[in-house]
């Protein structure tokens, strides 16, 4: 939950920049781009410089753990930055998407085993929790890189083929 509230946070402060004349931050899918992309080079990082925090999610029931632990914060890094590049927004987008569902299992067994992670509360009802904010992980990834819109408006943008500029730079 943490990172969500980052999630929140971030988006917030994007959008005062927008509103403060960056141009770049006035609609809020940037906003949620940008804040998507610090929050995942922030967290990626992490898991390269503190693999420690990490490990015990997975240690006991997953090979070659630190490779893992390593390989999800580069994923986290490089997704991040690939929202940032309009060729690769929208791959980029599917694919964390695809990321988000993919280390939904180490929550869950974080959640059953009552794991104690460094820097997270240690109460059992944070891990229950937390599991329920996953599939707003997979919307922000699509919603912020253009492959979905805002729930109940219907219909998506399923193409993973960039966007066209048609003479502009895509800001949203």
């Amino acid at each position: 939950m943490i990172f969500f509230l980052s999630l929140l946070v971030l988006t917030g402060l994007a959008w005062l920049a927008g509103r403060m004349g960056v141009t770049s931050l006035r609609e809020g899918r940037a906003c949620m781009r940008v804040a998507l992309t610090v929050a995942l080079v922030f967290f990626g990082a992490d898991h390269l410089l503190t693999p420690q925090r990490y490990l015990p999610m997975i240690e006991s029931w997953m090979p070659w753990a630190s490779t893992v632990v390593a390989l999800t914060g580069i994923c986290e890094i490089a997704g991040g930055l690939g929202l940032l590049v309009p060729r690769l927004r929208r791959l980029a987008g599917a694919l964390l998407a695809v990321y988000f569902i993919a280390v939904f299992p180490a929550n869950v067994h974080n959640a059953l085993q009552g794991l104690s992670v460094d820097g997270l509360p240690v109460s059992a009802w944070y891990y229950w929790v937390r599991l329920g904010f996953q599939p707003l992980a997979v919307w922000w990834a699509l919603f912020s890189a253009g492959l979905v819109r805002r729930p109940f408006t219907g219909g998506s943008d399923i193409s993973l083929r960039p966007a066209r500029m048609h003479g502009r730079h895509d800001n949203g």
